[in-house]
């Protein structure tokens, strides 16, 4: 469950007391660990796996009730924001009354008479991050001193970050530069404080990083020379997509650009290792998107308008991840390994040690030999009936033909009343080291608590639950969850593997 599905006052779920509060019930229902999708800053169509950084947190997720406290911001315009709507995320809503009240925040605390620093020093703050916030910071104040365009319609003089140091708007814009970076300030001092409550409680938070980046980020804008370009135009030369398969006919044209494995590669992959390294830091778990791109990735020419003209193309492989072994102490990994299954693939995550996955949704309708029934799943797997990109648990099964309803029938041996609940037994009884829940499906929803649908272009990323939905729980939901946990031998200590 992502935090912008918490509950709240002021549009969107936030670092708050909500976000404590459910961290206590995953306590109390004897979870070990919390899986999010990646928190970074998003742009259009709102897509957390579309962000302007790999490195920033998204402003959206500061809770204004928290800065309040410190009498940090007026009632009246506290009063103002609770017109948002409770039920969902409406981000247009959203960007226009939320920025400027994070802009008032800074005035008051950088350049008011009231300085305060609620989470300790801004100035150590930003020597501790600058090699990533300079960058990051310019990137937005020139994309709001722009309109909003993206970096390569900027200026010939902005069209880098090398390039943009050395241009007038530098100083033109150092107020908003210096305004970004307090944002990162209050999200990472709310953020810590998430971390330490969740630690306090003993859970273990699995973030998420996307394998590609966004066309229109920092991170491109800062370091082109690891990406496919060209130079003269400064537009991708190919972009990542997936090809046709069960989510989209078309297959799916993410646009983002590819990697330049040889040049990344030729730095000894420190790019990427510092990009996992800051997830690390992040969190305590990370799963990598779309794992399958290391061995092989759909190559889509630039101008192409759907994936179906795409190529697989030879990733940098196991070479990559001996690398990265070797640069990090630590690196705690699952590996999203959804989607064609090639031999090359399934060769690579057994050699790197990671963890895969297996979506219980995909099990059925075919014939015994499914990867993903529970009788075919192999222990160093991570076991979900679904993940954010599939229907509910019941909104899935009241969408199948009758002929995969009845296998998922038989399979159980169960009348399909409550397939949700259903599917989360049967997850906790596998043999999988790891099993993660869909928290719709613990609150029986059907598809109007469905996340994402991948190919949909709007709509997304908007589902939230009320405070009453989770108090339901409280109790006898709690109680179960913990002895089913006790039952199926898992509420020891947290499992995952490193490599």
């Amino acid at each position: 469950m992502h935090p912008t599905s918490l509950p709240g006052d002021f549009g969107i779920g936030t670092l708050n007391d909500h976000c404590f509060e459910f961290i206590d019930f995953l306590a109390d229902a004897g979870f070990k660990y919390w899986q999010i999708c990646p928190l970074g800053p998003t742009g259009y169509g709102d897509s957390p796996y579309q962000s302007f950084s790999s490195y920033a947190g998204n402003p959206y997720l500061i809770s204004l009730r928290a800065l309040h406290a410190r009498d940090l911001i007026d009632d009246k315009i506290l009063d103002e924001l609770s017109s948002l709507p409770e039920s969902f995320v409406d981000y247009g809503a959203l960007y226009k009354a939320k920025w400027p009240v994070l802009d008032a925040v800074y005035e008051t605390c950088v350049h008011g008479t009231n300085k305060i620093r609620p989470y300790g020093s801004f100035a150590d703050f930003k020597k501790d991050q600058d090699h990533w916030l300079e960058a990051y910071s310019y990137f937005q104040a020139l994309k709001n001193h722009f309109n909003g365009a993206p970096w390569y319609q900027w200026p010939t003089e902005c069209l880098s970050f090398q390039k943009a140091q050395k241009s007038k708007l530098r100083k033109t814009l150092e107020r908003d530069i210096d305004a970004q970076k307090f944002f990162q300030y209050l999200f990472f001092g709310q953020w810590n404080g998430v971390r330490t409550h969740a630690k306090q409680r003993g859970i273990q938070i699995i973030g998420d990083i996307p394998i590609f980046v966004a066309l229109d980020s920092a991170d491109v804008w800062q370091d082109q020379q690891y990406f496919q370009f060209d130079k003269k135009t400064a537009q991708p030369t190919a972009v990542a997509g997936s090809p046709p398969d069960y989510f989209s006919e078309n297959g799916q044209l993410w646009g983002n650009p590819l990697y330049d494995w040889e040049a990344l590669k030729a730095n000894d992959y420190s790019w990427w290792a510092d990009r996992i390294q800051a997830n690390l830091d992040m969190y305590d778990v990370v799963r990598i998107d779309h794992f399958r791109g290391f061995d092989a990735y759909w190559e889509i020419p630039f101008t192409a308008e759907t994936a179906k003209t795409g190529k697989w193309t030879k990733g940098p492989g196991l070479d990559f991840f001996k690398a990265i072994k070797k640069k990090l102490k630590s690196t705690k990994l699952i590996a999203e390994d959804l989607g064609d299954l090639t031999d090359g693939v399934r060769e690579l995550r057994r050699n790197s040690g990671l963890p895969g996955m297996a979506i219980l949704q995909f099990a059925f309708g075919g014939g015994a030999d499914n990867y993903y029934l529970p009788h075919n799943i192999q222990s160093n797997t991570v076991l979900y009936p679904g993940t954010h990109d599939n229907d509910t648990g019941l909104g899935w099964y009241r969408s199948m033909d009758p002929t995969t309803q009845d296998h998922v029938r038989r399979y159980f041996e169960i009348s399909g009343e409550n397939i949700g609940w259903d599917m989360i037994r049967a997850s906790y009884k596998s043999v999988a080291n790891l099993a993660i829940i869909p928290f719709q499906d613990i609150l029986s929803l059907g598809s109007e608590g469905r996340f994402n649908t991948p190919g949909k272009a709007e709509g997304n990323w908007q589902w939230r639950y009320s405070p009453e939905q989770l108090n339901s729980l409280k109790g006898g939901t709690t109680q179960y969850l913990k002895k089913l946990a006790q039952l199926c031998y898992r509420e020891g200590q947290p499992v995952a593997n490193v490599i």
